[in-house]
């Protein structure tokens, strides 16, 4: 894929909905995983960087799909070098667990979008007035969509992404809070479902993910 600017990029991901954490991805399945998310209206994918094949698997993926198909990104990113290896090999988007400046700045450097990890209101301001494009509140499930409202009311030009515990029972809760686009692990990537072979399980739950956000912003 051709990289966009992240402001481009910052809809794309808001119009998945939802960015699908690939954590622990296999090499043998993830196109099919991703295709079949794609074919459930979810279109960004998050390959975390602790998978040992993390750069190719980002590689891989992204010439998987066209600009206008999907966006893919890196996750669990801790530093800078892991942040431009990510981008080099195609990352359309950066995440981390937490706020580092040095992820920040090198995403900024070459205009990738970039979302560290926060979880108070001085680490979301520190992020994004270094430079952050959107937040990610994690874990989310441990405060809940109430504390993700607390962080919008006062704060309401940071784009805020939870992570961490959200399904399909709560994703409403945290999008009607202020999210504006949530990350799903393991509620969207149905471990038994892959090894199974069942792609068309995973499709359904892209779907019923995707609607329920769609309902959720009316």
């Amino acid at each position: 894929m051709v990289t966009l600017d992240a402001n481009e990029d910052m809809q794309r991901l808001v119009d998945s909905g939802v960015v699908a954490v690939m954590r622990g991805a296999d090499a043998d399945t993830i196109i099919e995983v991703a295709q079949a998310l794609n074919e459930g209206g979810v279109t960004a994918y998050e390959i975390t960087a602790d998978n040992p094949d993390a750069m190719e698997l980002i590689s891989e993926v992204s010439a998987s799909f066209t600009d206008e198909e999907a966006i893919v990104g890196a996750g669990t990113v801790l530093d800078s070098e892991t942040a431009r290896a990510s981008i080099m090999n195609g990352a359309e988007f950066v995440v981390g667990p937490n706020f580092d400046e040095g992820v920040v700045e090198t995403c900024n450097r070459y205009g990738t979008l970039v979302a560290p990890g926060i979880l108070t209101p001085t680490e979301a301001v520190d992020a994004y007035e270094a430079g952050a494009d959107m937040v990610k509140v994690f874990p989310a499930s441990v405060m809940g969509p109430k504390h993700l409202a607390s962080i919008k009311g006062p704060l309401p030009q940071i784009p805020l992404m939870p992570t961490g515990g959200i399904d399909i029972d709560n994703v409403a809760d945290y999008v009607e809070a202020g999210a504006v686009v949530v990350g799903a692990g393991s509620a969207i990537m149905d471990g038994d479902a892959i090894a199974a072979g069942d792609f068309e399980s995973i499709t359904e739950t892209a779907r019923e993910f995707t609607r329920v956000i769609e309902d959720a912003r009316e």
